[in-house]
């Protein structure tokens, strides 16, 4: 398991939500903390993020929005075909990376051994080494909580930072409203 960012998407009825924090580490370093792991793409209409090595991102998300435009931005035809050739790139496939991308309707985990991950909820998804602690605290907010789609995003990435080392609380969001 590689030692990365966390980053957390939430989606709900007409709005999408994609929070990531800012630090990159090298080995048992922090390089930098105010780091931007989080974009929009195809028109602003898509949401994306990226866990792992901080060269391989550019690649990917490069790589991702070119298959994008081919499908004229439907999400769903874009993830598949983005995993056959992720999967299928001899180079590609060695890098630790995942990628979580949305929009308004769909939300979809994406790794290089060929995954394509649609959560459970269809809502709510984390991606890194802080995942799994900012995603059962948005589960948790969204139970037993009315706050906004980006407030919840903001708390349950905050709440990772606190328990995750490979996770500072220097929190970027971005959203898509229908």
């Amino acid at each position: 398991m590689f030692h990365a960012t966390t980053i957390l998407a939430y989606k709900g009825d007409g709005h999408a939500v994609i929070g990531g924090d800012g630090q990159v580490t090298f080995g048992n370093s922090v390089l930098k903390g105010n780091a931007t792991k989080i974009r929009t793409l195809y028109e602003g209409k898509v949401l994306a993020g990226f866990a792992g090595s901080t060269a391989d991102a550019f690649n990917l998300f490069d790589m991702f929005e070119g298959i994008l435009n081919e499908k004229k931005g439907d999400l769903l035809k874009s993830v598949v075909e983005f995993s056959k050739v992720w999967r299928k790139d001899k180079h590609l496939r060695q890098l630790e990376a995942m990628m979580l991308v949305l929009n308004v309707e769909h939300i979809f985990i994406l790794s290089g051994t060929g995954d394509v991950v649609e959560p459970e909820d269809g809502k709510i998804a984390a991606i890194g080494s802080g995942g799994n602690f900012a995603l059962s605290a948005a589960r948790a907010l969204d139970i037993h909580t009315d706050m906004s789609a980006d407030a919840l995003v903001n708390e349950s990435l905050l709440i990772a930072g606190e328990l995750c080392i490979y996770t500072n609380k220097n929190i970027k969001t971005l959203e898509l409203k229908l």
